[in-house]
């Protein structure tokens, strides 16, 4: 049985630091990390990542200091996050999700989802899209129970599947 009363209020960033911006670093690190193994490209560790996505892990403020970073805490440990990019025409993106594989299971991404969405809905985002890769069907099963659907791709690389979501 899921108990949802475990996953702490979202930390909202900008505006308020996370009590552990560690934690964002690494739960950014292990998503680069498993993301870049998966693409059949793995690297030892973060200085091993695309310049990009080491500045993530090194820089989150710096990176996503325009955007919003939601983490979910869990007994004063980061478990899981997610970016919302700034809107623009309308439009923001959901990038990063990931929850610490030991936590899942637990509604964490869901959490971060909802959380997500309601924080566009107040700032008027009519659309929020998403690209994932098609591999991981949890996540795209996750997505469509929420209310996101399959859309043409805006991104060129191959097996990355593209969604949105409509409010």
């Amino acid at each position: 049985m899921t108990d949802h009363r475990e996953v702490a209020t979202v930390v909202r960033w900008p505006g308020r630091l996370p009590a552990n911006e560690s934690g964002l670093a690494g739960l950014l690190a292990a998503y680069h990390l498993r993301t870049e193994a998966e693409k059949g490209a793995p690297v030892a560790d973060v200085d091993g990542l695309p310049d990009r996505y080491r500045a993530e892990v090194t820089d989150p403020r710096g990176v996503f200091g325009q955007d919003v970073v939601l983490v979910a805490v869990l007994e004063d440990a980061a478990v899981g996050c997610l970016v919302v990019t700034s809107p623009a025409d309308g439009q923001s993106e959901i990038k990063r999700l990931w929850t610490d594989p030991g936590y899942r299971g637990r509604g964490i991404a869901s959490a971060l989802l909802r959380a997500a969405l309601a924080h566009t809905a107040e700032n008027g985002v009519h659309t929020v899209r998403l690209s994932v890769w098609e591999w991981r069907t949890g996540a795209i099963a996750l997505y469509e129970r929420l209310g996101f659907t399959v859309t043409r791709s805006w991104d060129e690389r191959d097996q990355l599947v593209c969604m949105r979501h409509a409010s």
